[in-house]
């Protein structure tokens, strides 16, 4: 599905990116983990088509396809969702409209027509019960006063109604107490089916105990240094991000 082959990529000269190589296919959970700086969020946004970002080596293919060329907006048609670790406020557009409009500007985008209205309302109603979510919370401004939970769940939300193949998570558990946390785990665990990929983009291992990868990567100085199991994870939480510093990762 997702295929990243040496990729280098910087801002404004800086680069971030020091020959990423990852593989991704469909069906499959993956946890990039890292320190700060690392480039864990640079790495999501080149997948995503963030227009900051320069490709200098390397490319990104998508079910085949590169991406090189390719516009944040049509890699959303394609299928590639990639969640925030600060949503932004949109006052006086409801997250159902909101939704709407995504809809159907993805379906546009295929050539098809506005899905009907009936049936926009019961997708709506399916995947907001599928989530636990308050019909209330549907009629509310984008992210408009909501808490960092709330954020996070309506992210969810938005992925389960774009049904996306590729789903990045930003540092979704940025914030985050517990109970929020295991709502948005549950959301995305509901979500995953042998059709897509998740890429889990963390600091911590804690966000594993919930969603289970099945495979780890350890980031560090724009370099995949090396990869695992979610025991890895464990290994990671024990001896701390000191331990790659240092060296003893190869």
């Amino acid at each position: 599905m997702l295929k990243i082959n040496n990729l280098h990529a910087g801002v404004e000269g800086n680069e971030i990116l020091k020959g990423i190589n990852l593989e991704v296919n469909a069906g499959e959970v993956h946890a990039i983990m890292g320190p700060n700086g690392s480039g864990k969020s640079t790495l999501a946004s080149v997948i995503a088509g963030k227009e900051e970002f320069e490709v200098t080596e390397g490319n990104v293919e998508f079910d085949g396809e590169n991406l090189e060329d390719s516009a944040p907006e049509n890699r959303a048609h394609k299928g590639i969702f990639m969640s925030f670790q600060y949503p932004v406020e949109i006052p006086g557009v409801s997250v159902t409209n909101f939704m709407k409009t995504a809809i159907n500007e993805s379906r546009k985008a295929r050539g098809l027509e506005d899905m009907p209205a009936s049936q926009m309302l019961k997708l709506i109603r399916e995947k907001a019960e599928l989530l636990d979510i308050d019909r209330k919370f549907l009629s509310r401004s984008l992210n408009e006063g909501f808490s960092g939970g709330e954020k996070k769940r309506n992210e969810i939300f938005q992925m389960a109604m774009l049904e996306p193949k590729l789903a990045i998570l930003d540092e979704t558990d940025s914030g985050l107490d517990i109970d929020a946390l295991r709502i948005v785990a549950n959301g995305v665990n509901k979500l995953k089916s042998k059709d897509n990929a998740v890429i889990i983009i963390t600091h911590y291992q804690r966000l594993l105990d919930y969603i289970v990868p099945d495979f780890v990567h350890v980031l560090h100085e724009g370099k995949i240094v090396k990869s695992g199991t979610k025991e890895l994870a464990h290994e990671l939480e024990a001896k701390g991000y000191d331990w790659i510093k240092n060296g003893a990762v190869v």
